[in-house]
């Protein structure tokens, strides 16, 4: 048996198990994370308990912290970056005239990475 906590990045994503350490988390509470795209904020909704080692696929990666002030001010400034960086991207997809969709703008909590998902029927050549 190991203790996990559940964490959410989107509100209808997959959950994610995360070893919890000495925080006790409860549904609702905040958490930062350290995830394969980068340290990010997902929003615990799983709180902690024990499961088996079977329904763990990989060594588990701890809670950095649960989220401050600060880490929330963080999130809402990533919030309104994805929101410029998406005004910003449509309009050079206009002003290229590419055969593309825009349909979302994420910044991870680091603000290491943006990443942008669009949809196009074809290969988009972005030289």
């Amino acid at each position: 048996m190991k203790e996990i906590v559940g964490v959410r990045f989107k509100s209808v994503g997959k959950i994610y198990y995360f070893s919890p350490g000495d925080i006790k988390a409860k549904v609702g509470d905040r958490a930062i994370v350290e995830t394969v795209r980068g340290v990010e904020c997902g929003e615990v909704v799983i709180a902690n308990r024990q499961i088996n080692d079977e329904e763990i696929n990989s060594p588990l990666k701890p809670i950095i912290r649960l989220a401050d002030e600060n880490d929330l001010k963080t999130v809402e400034k990533n919030k309104q970056r994805e929101k410029d960086a998406f005004r910003i991207c449509e309009e050079k997809i206009a002003f290229r005239k590419l055969s593309m969709k825009l349909v979302d703008v994420e910044c991870t909590f680091d603000n290491n990475k943006l990443l942008f998902y669009f949809t196009a029927e074809n290969r988009v050549d972005f030289r």
